[in-house]
């Protein structure tokens, strides 16, 4: 809990029950939708609503705790990994997974760095590897 609180802090956010109780599901879940951690919250917190949800996820993108991921399903997702790395989607339950290629992420970001965009300022790169899991 701890350790929360002071991620919290370092952000720049005061350490509230709510934002706490938001940011261990984050941590737990990893990449979730807004439906996915009130599912998680309402186990300590059976009433807070999805906006105060929604807002505290933007308040830790704004701060840097957390990343959005865009899906083809029209849900915003959030990241709990903010460092770079890509992700695999599977488009058929619309959830992301971690994968972790520094080489890869090197060559994108060494590719990108060496082109220039006429009237487009990159800010970030992200790689998405869009497909479905194999059972």
């Amino acid at each position: 809990m701890l350790a929360l609180k002071e991620k919290i802090k370092e952000a720049g956010l005061k350490t509230t029950p709510q934002r706490i109780a938001v940011y261990a599901a984050m941590r737990k879940l990893g990449h979730a939708c807004v439906d996915r951690v009130a599912e998680e919250v309402a186990v300590s917190f059976p009433s807070m609503t999805i906006a105060t949800i929604y807002n505290v996820l933007e308040s830790f993108v704004n701060s840097g705790l957390l990343v959005r991921r865009f899906s083809s399903n029209n849900k915003m997702y959030f990241d709990v990994n903010v460092y770079e790395h890509a992700h695999f989607y599977d488009t058929a339950d619309n959830s992301y997974e971690d994968f972790h290629d520094p080489e890869l992420v090197r060559m994108v970001m060494e590719y990108i760095s060496t082109r220039k965009f006429d009237n487009f300022n990159i800010k970030s790169v992200d790689i998405q590897l869009v497909g479905n899991k194999i059972a």
